[in-house]
């Protein structure tokens, strides 16, 4: 049997928003650019106006940051906070953060908007398909394995409940899995900007793999700007430029994070409703928004519904969405008009 083989595509497969921040930049300014990794992919932190003597503390209070989110939302650590409340097999509510009742509130009004489309309990199929901590399967999952997964799945089994002394969370299926990995670069990318403003600096590009948010302007004095990465595995090339004015931005993408089984293609993009990877032609949505977290909760759902749906739901909720379609040899884009006042040429 051919070996099963995972593709990621340098670092762009992680990094689906390539900060342009760089454009134009003069040697005797480039700013401060700060790096690391976090969370299975990389975060990268740029600062204008920012003293260099400042670069070894921030760059250890941005990893202590991240370091302290992967601890709370890692399904790949044992002894994180999720992965405790998964563990947990009884129905009685877990007390959680106020983080991560956040990130499961929103996530769960997204999925409710999205018909299920982004489903942050589908852990088990997630893992099924060898895109969670287990690993990739030698074969494709029957139909049987597929329906076993989806039993327990469902985002009407977990509710957060909310009380002036602290929040919980809650599941009525002992075997619930939730899995945010689909909110966590978003998360963590709103959370560096609150790091940001703490320590005084109003100017920066914040970036958690495909999750990115800006606020004031580079080292020039310009806006900045990010590019959206075409959709393709073989070269890093741009699609569109956006001038983010402040706001956060997300990529889902079905042609980045991949691997073959049985002469296919499986997208790490799980349909929560069909059990299986999205096999349509949409194989990109971006979304601009207030926030990293709900950018990056909406693209997940956007990804899952296909072409169609996405723009429905995108004219419905009046959505900045920026979506690239497959079509014969080449890619068509669309996108609404909430997202044409962010482009940039």
């Amino acid at each position: 049997m051919k070996k099963n083989t995972l593709y990621y595509a340098g670092l762009a497969a992680f990094i689906t928003l390539a900060g342009c921040d760089n454009q134009n930049q003069s040697p005797a300014d480039p700013g401060l650019v700060l790096e690391g990794r976090t969370m299975g992919t990389f975060w990268r932190v740029s600062l204008a106006g920012v003293a260099p003597e400042r670069k070894d503390a921030l760059q250890k209070a941005v990893q202590q940051q991240l370091d302290e989110d992967d601890r709370e939302l890692s399904t790949w650590k044992p002894d994180s906070a999720l992965s405790k409340f998964n563990q947990y097999r009884g129905s009685d509510p877990q007390p959680i953060s106020d983080n991560m009742a956040d990130i499961v509130t929103l996530a769960l009004r997204i999925g409710k908007k999205t018909d299920g489309a982004m489903d942050i309990t589908v852990g088990p199929l997630v893992n099924l398909w060898g895109f969670g901590p287990d690993k990739q399967p030698v074969k494709t999952p029957t139909q049987a394995q597929i329906d076993a997964a989806r039993a327990l799945t469902g985002l009407q089994h977990l509710q957060v409940i909310q009380k002036a002394e602290g929040a919980w969370l809650q599941k009525d299926l002992p075997g619930l899995y939730v899995d945010l990995s689909t909110v966590g670069e978003g998360f963590a990318t709103d959370h560096l900007a609150r790091l940001m403003e703490k320590e005084g600096i109003n100017s920066y590009l914040v970036s958690v793999g495909g999750a990115v948010l800006t606020r004031g302007m580079n080292a020039q004095g310009r806006p900045w700007k990010v590019a959206i990465q075409k959709p393709t595995d073989k070269e890093n090339a741009v699609q569109a430029v956006v001038d983010l004015q402040g706001h956060g931005i997300s990529t889902s993408g079905s042609y980045l994070n991949y691997y073959e089984l049985d002469g296919k293609r499986i997208s790490h993009v799980i349909d929560p409703v069909s059990g299986r990877p999205i096999q349509h032609k949409l194989v990109s949505a971006t979304v601009i928004a207030t926030t990293a977290l709900e950018a990056d909760g909406w693209d997940t759902g956007l990804m899952v519904l296909g072409e169609e749906k996405a723009k429905a739901l995108a004219l419905r909720e009046k959505l900045a969405v920026y979506l690239i379609v497959k079509q014969g040899d080449g890619f068509v884009t669309w996108m609404s008009p909430q997202f044409k006042a962010f482009i940039r040429q």
